[in-house]
């Protein structure tokens, strides 16, 4: 094992009442460590389906997949949490901040969930903050922040756990193209501190971003 993903004959089998669908038909991938890599294709292609197996969201019907070397497609769920809690970072589409809380206690978040001390947590969180550019807005709650300023929050919450893995869901989805183009210019910045990245999107430009690019079509690489 090279990588820090390795994914080897990864299928995610639907069976409904029409019949099987293979949202993902054989997919051998190897991710190396520090990569920044973008995923994308059309709806329903099965980048979604992928991005759920990649954050340890959901378990392939058929095939291995190792993070970091665990063997993240057999284990049980308690076992998964923890990984997800302390190897990954996810940014999603719609940020998915609490709206009762401050910027701040949002980015702490995950950070309870391992434990961490208050103290410890919040001058993290103020650190993560101050790296998207958000040191002035720490106590401001969701709706008093832009689209922009919410993403930089949800990559701030992402990165405060120091995790292995960014795992980003159209970052940049329901953004406007200049606060787009700024989301990715920080996670370009992750990335040139040493974080691996990978994001999901269906929007070329928005791939062309990253340093490496895959496709995927009917439920397999085709690039």
């Amino acid at each position: 094992m090279t990588g820090l993903i390795e994914l080897s004959g990864i299928r995610k089998i639907y069976r409904t009442k029409g019949g099987e669908v293979r949202a993902l038909d054989g997919i051998d991938l190897s991710i190396p460590k520090g990569a920044f890599l973008s995923i994308t294709g059309h709806s329903g292609s099965g980048k979604s389906t992928l991005m759920n197996i990649l954050g340890c969201l959901d378990k392939p019907t058929e095939g291995e997949y190792f993070l970091d070397g665990f063997p993240v497609s057999s284990m049980k769920e308690s076992r998964l949490s923890y990984i997800r809690n302390s190897l990954i970072g996810f940014i999603f589409q719609g940020f998915d901040l609490i709206p009762s809380l401050s910027a701040a206690e949002n980015v702490e978040l995950p950070l309870i969930y391992r434990g961490i001390s208050k103290g410890t947590r919040r001058r993290i969180a103020l650190t993560a903050l101050e790296t998207v550019g958000l040191g002035q807005r720490i106590n401001h709650r969701p709706a008093e922040l832009s689209g922009g300023q919410q993403q930089r929050v949800a990559i701030a919450r992402a990165l405060a756990a120091s995790p292995k893995l960014i795992l980003a869901d159209e970052p940049t989805g329901n953004l406007d193209s200049r606060c787009g183009s700024e989301i990715m210019s920080i996670l370009k910045g992750l990335h040139s501190l040493g974080a691996t990245v990978i994001v999901i999107t269906h929007d070329r430009s928005v791939a062309a971003m990253a340093e490496s690019c895959i496709k995927i079509s009917d439920g397999r690489i085709i690039n």
